[in-house]
């Protein structure tokens, strides 16, 4: 099988696995092809911090777990872990048939990450609260820590795209214009949609 044709195999599971909600078990005569990963983070930090793999945002570490597990295809993958003002964790692990292996994952503060001087109060409320949001094409967390009734974001002033993305849905993507001090909130509710659909649903700005 050729690399290209088990990536778009890989990515067909997945979406496949996360957009019907793993509602029940996984044949067992999946289980004896696929192989299963197994994530570990010391700190909050890794445990909120969103995965990929093969370039496929699959939901934030803590949660990949009972019936939203990660099983892959055999042969090897391309990790990535990545959170706010951290150096993005990577690694190439390779899948055996009907194994399961555990990745420790340890995130590293980046050595320029700082906080802006002159900040703008921007809350992200999505649902579902698992998807990934992008600022200006960084990841920057899950919905969940960046809405609700107590969390928001500290940003600086100017215009910022947001890109909204989880598999199984539309991508959501607009764009705020903040002035110095200003508290604004970006609020939806991401479209379900197939495979093919999965490109973004833009919304103008007002």
């Amino acid at each position: 099988m050729s690399p290209k044709l088990k990536f778009k195999l890989a990515k067909l599971l997945l979406t496949s696995l996360w957009f019907f909600g793993v509602a029940g078990p996984v044949p067992s005569q999946s289980n004896k092809v696929m192989g299963e990963v197994h994530f570990e983070g010391a700190s909050k930090v890794e445990r909120d911090s969103g995965v990929w793999i093969d370039g496929e945002y699959i939901g934030f570490l803590k949660e990949l777990k009972g019936n939203k597990k990660v099983l892959l295809l055999p042969g090897e993958h391309q990790l990535e872990v990545r959170q706010s003002g951290y150096d993005t964790f990577t690694r190439k692990i390779v899948i055996e048939p009907g194994q399961v292996q555990t990745v420790q994952v340890v995130m590293h503060l980046s050595p320029g990450a700082h906080a802006p001087d002159v900040t703008a109060i921007l809350k992200i409320t999505v649902q579902p609260g698992r998807a990934a949001v992008f600022l200006d094409d960084q990841y920057i967390g899950h919905a969940s820590e960046l809405g609700g009734a107590v969390h928001s974001l500290s940003i600086s002033p100017g215009k910022h795209r947001i890109k909204v993305e989880l598999p199984g849905y539309r991508t959501f993507e607009t764009e705020v214009n903040l002035l110095r001090g200003q508290k604004s909130e970006v609020k939806t509710e991401l479209v379900k949609g197939s495979i093919e659909q999965a490109g973004p649903d833009i919304k103008q700005p007002k």
